[in-house]
This record gives structure tokens, sequence and C-alpha cells, in this order.
């Protein structure tokens, strides 16, 4: 079955860095687009960055260009999420979610892991 594990989450400092990664397994990885997606305290789920199959086309929400990079290793079976200059409205908890089709599918992702938390504070 699909299986999404993420990692790499914790408390950082306002201007740090963390980077987050997500073993994936259950599926043809090279196959399929991922996405980022975060949930903060009592708000929605947000969309933060898809990349395609391939991992050649990266996509970011406003609120994080400029300061995350997303990266998919198919020889691996592994996303990643770098981010740099960290605020503390980026605090949330970090899911990895598998796309339907060989795009980012956003929110719409079929399978979704269990995330990992991120805090941003001094």
């Amino acid at each position: 079955q699909v299986q999404l594990v993420e990692s790499g989450g914790g408390l950082v400092q306002p201007g740090g860095s963390l980077r987050l990664s997500c073993a994936a397994s259950g599926f043809r990885f090279s196959n399929y687009g991922l996405d980022w997606l975060r949930q903060a305290p009592g708000k929605g789920l947000e969309w933060v960055s898809g990349i395609t199959n391939g991992g050649v086309v990266p996509s970011y929400a406003d609120s994080v260009k400029g300061r995350f990079t997303i990266s998919k290793d198919n020889a691996k079976n592994t996303l990643y999420l770098q981010m740099n200059s960290l605020k503390p409205e980026d605090s949330a908890v970090y899911y990895c979610a598998k796309s339907p089709r060989a795009i980012p599918w956003g929110l719409r992702d079929d399978y979704r892991g269990q995330g990992t938390q991120v805090i941003v504070s001094s």
C-alpha cells in the first residue's frame, strides 16, 4: 500500500533553516507528482509546493517563493523541502502528498502522510 513518511521537522529560530524529507513506498515513485501541504493551528490545509514526476518542474505558493526549495530524488523514492529564512508564520504540520497524476495536484492529492511539525520561534 502507499506509504508516505515525513521527517525533519522541529523547533527552529526565525531566520533559520530546516530540511524536510518524505520517504515513499508502495507505488512507482517516478510516475507521479508530489506536493507539500501544511496546516497551522486553527487554520485550514494550505498548499505549499509541488513538483512534477520527473522532478524537473517545481511550483510554489507565493508565501514561500524564494525561501523554500522542493526536490524529488526518484532513485531514492524521496521528496524533500528545503526551508530557509523561516518565519513564525511558517509554523505548521507539514504533509507530503501524492498526486494521482504526473503533475502536482495540490489539495486534491490521493494520499497524504502523517505529517511532521515545524515550529519557528525564538
